[in-house]
């Protein structure tokens, strides 16, 4: 089976289209493993929810899912942030809220368990230290888990008697999956922060018990053109260019 994991979506539709249509040349997707954030920041929140649930699919409750549906105060998001959100709330119809509110926050499919931050704070948590992956670690009953929500793109390993090994993934890497329990971030499709302004996404081909990190050039200036006409913050249009 080949399933697409994306993360972090956040209403950019050239993003989500080009991720997937890369994800297909090896052949049909045959399910969609979202880690949240599928709207927020971004010019078409309804757009991507649709296109989203065209697949055979599960996503995860993210942080801006949840302020877009009044489940979460934006008092800690920062003023653009919480900007976005608020317009992205007027921009949902009914259905699309609908399909937010019922979204998980932990789910478990197979031997993979996906959460949008951590397993100890699932909807907020930015897991970004080897202190932070062992307190996950230490929550995860499964041999692998997925995590979204800092846009960037790793691998944490688990190790015996020390801190779990933090590994940044790049373009093309492939990791074989064994008896090593791991956390494995996608990096993010509409947002990347890592310095590499392409979206990311990563492909798990169940046969081959492989999991392989993409990234993906798309029309970043169609993406900026519908912000500037929403007149979503100048500051989150520019940060598409660089990535970060």
């Amino acid at each position: 089976m080949r399933i697409a994991i994306v993360a972090d979506i956040h209403s950019n539709l050239e993003a989500f289209e080009a991720v997937l249509g890369h994800a297909e040349t090896g052949g049909p997707i045959e399910r969609l493993w979202c880690l949240g954030d599928v709207v927020g920041y971004g010019p078409d929140p309804g757009a991507c929810i649709d296109l989203l649930r065209r697949y055979s699919h599960v996503s995860v409750a993210g942080n801006h899912d949840l302020a877009a549906i009044g489940r979460m105060g934006t008092e800690e998001f920062n003023p653009v942030a919480a900007e976005a959100a608020h317009w992205t709330t007027r921009q949902l119809s009914a259905d699309g809220r609908k399909y937010l509110e019922e979204m998980p926050f932990v789910v478990k499919e197979g031997d993979f368990t996906l959460v949008h931050g951590t397993l100890r704070h699932p909807e907020w948590e930015y897991l970004l230290s080897s202190e932070q992956a062992q307190a996950h670690f230490r929550l995860q009953e499964t041999p692998y888990s997925l995590v979204g929500h800092s846009h960037v793109p790793f691998v944490a390993v688990e190790a015996s008697g020390r801190p779990p090994a933090m590994v940044a993934l790049a373009d093309g890497d492939e990791l074989e999956l064994g008896e090593e329990r791991l956390v494995i971030n996608p990096g993010g499709v509409g947002q990347p922060r890592d310095g590499d302004p392409r979206a990311a996404y990563a492909l798990y081909e169940s046969d081959a018990h492989t999991v392989a990190l993409h990234r993906v050039e798309y029309d970043i200036g169609a993406t900026q053109r519908k912000m500037e006409a929403a007149g979503l913050p100048r500051y989150l249009i520019e940060r598409l260019s660089h990535g970060r």
